[in-house]
């Protein structure tokens, strides 16, 4: 015997209390997500540190962190919780503070925890680049690598002195790859 489950929107997501823990809406299911362990938190807040710096200087957009939603996917809805996500003033003004984003980041980097599959990752991968994000960045703890994902050309793997360069909005952003790490 199968229990229906009804499914629930963006707005509906958005409007449930704080649980206290992270959690994603996801083709209209609320899932659960454990929370982010200390390395994670650091990489995230160097990520976060470093992108701010860059964007502030030229005041180019918002920097977001702390798992800030994306809807991803709608009918059924997808809200993702970003890791760290870049979107420019031109996409959202400067003054604006949407619940959630809806148009695609510039820029999204998620930060690999023990717990995730990379099935799981690559669909999250997938779902921002089908959304029109020009580049997904996965950084891995465990290897100290950067898997960078764009939607017209093959993954490319970055190790070390390996520079992560930024495009678009974040031309002229570069970050040697084992500074997230350090």
């Amino acid at each position: 015997m199968s229990i229906a489950t009804s499914l629930i929107t963006a707005t509906e997501f958005g409007s449930m209390p704080d649980p206290g823990h992270p959690q994603e809406l996801v083709r209209g299911v609320v899932v659960d997500m454990p929370p982010p362990k200390f390395r994670h938190g650091k990489i995230c807040g160097r990520l976060i540190t470093l992108l701010t710096y860059f964007s502030d200087e030229r005041g180019l957009g918002h920097v977001l962190g702390n798992d800030s939603g994306v809807i991803t996917e709608r009918d059924p809805d997808t809200v993702r919780g970003a890791d760290v996500a870049f979107v420019s003033y031109t996409k959202v003004a400067a003054d604006a503070c949407p619940e959630y984003l809806t148009v695609a980041p510039d820029a999204v980097f998620e930060v690999l925890s023990p717990s995730d599959r990379w099935s799981e990752v690559l669909r999250k991968v997938t779902e921002y680049l089908l959304m029109g994000v020009p580049a997904v960045y996965v950084l891995d703890p465990d290897t100290t690598r950067a898997h960078c994902y764009f939607p017209d050309r093959p993954e490319v793997i970055l190790n070390g002195d390996d520079e992560l360069v930024g495009i678009g909005p974040l031309s002229g952003w570069r970050v040697p790859v084992a500074k997230f790490f350090e």
